[in-house]
């Protein structure tokens, strides 16, 4: 009897929807490896959304082949796992499907207003409210055709992490 390969999976979205809180919980109750995208970004990433400034696809396509490497090696290594990364662009997600094909998406989105909310009462994070307009602005919503599972932030996160589980467990 042959075990299917754990999948891997990107919990996306812009800052403050929650994608770490999801993807840890995830993770876990797949047994599968939990990557933290934000810890993935190099000193100078992390320099200018400190300073309050977007950052460029020229900025992100080193951090991306980063995650998409790391996503390739737990895909062929069979083991799996869950990251996070906003992957706002359909071509940032093209990217990281290109490194590890069969690539998973779990899309939190919602309200501006709750995003917002959510940004003022975070802490110890580098990332500042201020960077939230321009991530919306940037977002693509993943298209039909990327299968990618659609889920509301403004629920609790036990329903978000049963929907994830079925979708991450297949058909």
């Amino acid at each position: 009897m042959t075990v299917a390969p754990q999948p891997v999976i990107v919990v996306m979205g812009v800052c403050g929807c929650g994608k770490s809180t999801l993807a840890r919980a995830l993770a876990e109750a797949l047994g599968v490896a939990y990557v933290e995208g934000d810890d993935l970004h190099p000193p100078h990433n992390v320099a200018l959304m400190a300073a309050g400034t977007p950052l460029t696809d020229t900025d992100r396509a080193g951090w991306l082949d980063q995650i998409g490497h790391v996503l390739a090696q737990a895909q062929a290594e069979g083991r799996g796992a869950v990251a996070t990364c906003s992957a706002l662009r359909r071509s940032y997600r093209d990217r990281l499907r290109a490194a590890a094909p069969g690539l998973r998406l779990v899309h939190l989105h919602g309200d501006p207003a709750l995003l917002a909310e959510r940004m003022a009462q975070r802490t110890g994070h580098y990332m500042p409210a201020t960077l939230l307009p321009s991530q919306l602005a940037t977002l693509e919503p993943p298209g039909a055709d990327e299968g990618a599972l659609v889920l509301d932030l403004a629920h609790p996160p036990e329903p978000l992490l049963a929907e994830a589980l079925r979708y991450a467990r297949g058909p």
